[in-house]
């Protein structure tokens, strides 16, 4: 970071977080500073080989700040009187930062194959591509797309208890909410994986219980994403003998398994 007394150089997880940052250290406002993008930053693939985006703020001359612009007459104008202070505090807001426009491409499913594909190109994979629709969900009834890799040796691409699929899953779903403008709501599995997943977990949980009954004391399960931990809260919410928690913070987070006593 490069700091003078009107020149801040700052890094950020991306643009937008890092002109923030520097807007907090300087104390001021977007409208009082000249804003330099450095570097956009890149998130890298998969993780690897990321680099933080880099801005350089340079504070704007008293003078320039009062040749700004005055409201025009189709901007709405918000006066919020503060009993402390005499004058008021202006906001404007023109009406064309309030539009919004819908999102009217392709299906979010028809996005989601199309990105997973490029993906699975990108990383030289051969691999074809198949969309269906999940069960209904045992809470909440919802369905959701799962799009479908199936191709030889896909072991690569599922990694140990899916670490690599699930890390797949989640640029895949960026990608996808950025083009879609909103947030995704798919899954991709590999040739069923999951579905096999989901079930040696139940097999587990179940297996899990019956030891804690056995022995008169609560066991803890391996660490697991908040999937994967559902599954096991699931299995277990009807089993009057047993209550489940999560417990541990971030990647640590498992699920411990307590005798009903």
């Amino acid at each position: 970071m490069v700091s003078d007394e009107n020149v801040l150089e700052i890094g950020g997880e991306d643009v937008e977080k890092a002109i923030e940052a520097g807007l907090a250290q300087l104390n001021l406002g977007r409208e009082d500073v000249n804003i330099e993008v450095l570097d956009e930053g890149s998130s890298g693939f998969l993780g690897i080989g990321g680099r933080e985006a880099q801005v350089r703020l340079t504070v704007k001359p008293e003078e320039s700040l009062l040749e700004q612009p005055l409201p025009q007459a189709n901007d709405a104008v918000t006066i919020e009187a503060d009993e402390m202070v005499q004058e008021p505090t202006v906001r404007v807001e023109t009406r064309e930062t309030r539009l919004e426009l819908p999102y009217e491409g392709p299906p979010e499913e028809e996005v989601a194959r199309e990105i997973v594909s490029s993906l699975l190109e990108k990383m030289q994979i051969d691999a074809t591509i198949d969309l269906r629709q999940s069960e209904p969900d045992d809470l909440t009834g919802e369905q959701r797309w799962i799009v479908d890799i199936r191709g030889q040796d896909m072991g690569v691409l599922i990694g140990p208890r899916g670490e690599t699929l699930n890390s797949f899953q989640y640029v895949a779903r960026l990608m996808t909410g950025h083009k879609i403008q909103r947030k995704p709501n798919f899954i991709v599995d590999i040739e069923g994986y999951r579905a096999r997943r989901e079930q040696a977990l139940a097999r587990l949980a179940e297996r899990m219980a019956d030891k804690v009954v056995n022995r008169g004391h609560s066991m803890s399960l391996e660490p697991m994403p908040p999937n994967e931990r559902r599954i096991i809260h699931i299995t277990l919410r009807e089993d009057d003998r047993v209550y489940t928690e999560s417990i541990g913070e971030g990647r640590r987070r498992k699920v411990k398994i307590f005798l009903v006593r």
